[in-house]
C-alpha cells in the first residue's frame, strides 16, 4: 500500500530547520521544568497517601469545598479529582503527607464526615507510599530507561554500525525530553505508568528508525557512487515514507480512542495515552528529522562506509 508514488521530499535539506524546532522544544521543556521545579512526581515517587472515596450524592459542584476541607488539615496542597464517570460520584484524594499506619487517611475521612455530613461516603481504596520506597522507585525508573538505551546502542552497533546506534540514541533522547516537556508544560503527574509509556515510546520510535536505517544501509551499498551521501539518505527516507505514515496513523487511531474515552476522567490511563500520543508524533518526526540528519553530521567528520 503506497500513499505516495515516487516521493522526493528534501528532508535532509531541511535538517537545520528541524534542529532549530527541536531546540525550541528543548528550551520550552527546560523553562517549564524550572517553573515547576522539576517534573511533578506522583505518589509513586514522592511518597504520600491516596484515598479513594465513593459518595452517595453528586459531588461535581462540591469539589472545591472538599478540597478546602482537606487543605485545612495542613497535609500540604491536596489533589482532588474525580474517578470514572461523573455519575459514579467517586473522587481520589492525594496528599504528599507521610505518616505511620492509616493516620492520614483517617484524618481525611473524619474531616469529611464532620464538615461534609450531608453527603455520606464509603472508602474504596487507601494506599500509602513511604519516602524510601518512593526513592527506590525513582532510581529503578531511571535505571530502566538507561539500561534500555544501552541495550539499543549495543544492538544497533552490532546490527548496523556504531554511528547508527548513536544516532538512534540521540533521537530517542529527543523523544523522551519532548514527552517530559509536554508533562512539564501542563504540570501532569509523572507516575510509574508514565515510565511504562516512555519505555513503550522508546520501542515504537526505535522500530521506525531501524526500518529507515535498514533502507539507508541497503542504498549505501547499491546506489550509484555519483550520488552524494545526503541524496542516498533522502532517497531512503522517501522510500519508507508511506510505511512510516501508515504505521503512525494506525497507532494514533488506537491512542486517540483511549484518550477520548478517558479524557474527562482523572484515571492515570488518560495521562498514559497523552504520553503515547506525544511519543508517536515526536517519534515519527525524530526518525526522519533527527536520526537520519545526525548521520549526515557524523559522515562529514568521519566517513560512514
Amino acid at each position: 500500500m503506497q500513499l505516495f508514488k515516487s516521493p522526493n521530499f528534501n528532508f535532509i535539506g531541511n535538517r537545520n530547520k528541524a534542529f532549530i524546532f527541536s531546540g525550541c522544544l528543548f528550551l520550552v521543556t527546560l523553562v517549564f521544568l524550572g517553573i515547576h521545579k522539576g517534573p511533578n512526581p506522583s505518589i509513586d515517587f514522592a511518597g504520600g497517601t491516596v484515598v479513594q472515596l465513593k459518595f452517595e450524592k453528586s459531588i461535581i459542584n462540591d469539589l472545591s469545598k472538599i478540597k478546602s476541607i482537606i487543605n485545612s488539615l495542613d497535609f500540604g496542597k491536596p489533589e482532588v479529582k474525580t474517578i470514572g464517570n461523573s455519575a459514579d460520584n467517586e473522587i481520589q484524594v492525594t496528599v504528599k503527607k507521610k505518616a505511620e499506619g492509616t493516620l492520614v487517611g483517617d484524618a481525611i475521612k473524619n474531616a469529611l464526615t464532620q464538615q461534609y455530613a450531608e453527603n455520606a461516603f464509603e472508602l474504596r481504596r487507601e494506599e500509602k507510599v513511604g519516602p524510601k520506597i518512593g526513592g527506590e522507585l525513582q532510581r529503578n525508573a531511571v535505571l530502566a530507561i538507561l539500561l534500555s538505551m544501552l541495550g539499543i546502542v549495543i544492538y544497533i552497533g552490532i546490527r548496523f554500525h556504531l554511528p547508527f546506534g548513536i544516532a538512534a540514541i540521540v533521537a530517542l533522547f529527543h523523544d523522551i525530553v519532548v514527552t517530559i516537556g509536554v508533562f512539564a508544560v501542563f504540570n501532569f503527574e509523572v507516575s510509574l505508568p508514565i515510565i511504562a509509556a516512555i519505555l513503550t515510546i522508546i520501542g515504537y520510535s526505535l522500530n521506525d528508525t531501524i526500518v529507515v536505517f535498514d533502507r539507508i544501509r541497503e542504498n549505501l551499498g547499491t546506489m550509484s557512487a555519483k550520488k552524494s551521501f545526503e541524496d542516498k539518505l533522502n532517497a531512503s527516507i522517501n522510500q519508507c515514507l508511506s510505511r512510516t505514515i501508515i504505521t503512525s496513523l494506525t497507532t494514533l487511531v488506537v491512542v486517540m480512542a483511549i484518550l477520548s474515552f478517558f479524557y474527562n476522567s482523572g484515571d492515570v490511563i488518560k495521562y498514559f495515552a497523552v504520553a503515547l500520543l506525544t511519543g508517536v508524533l515526536v517519534g515519527t518526526y525524530s526518525s526522519v528529522f533527527i536520526a537520519s540528519p545526525f548521520l549526515v553530521l557524523w559522515n562529514k567528520k568521519w566517513q560512514i562506509k
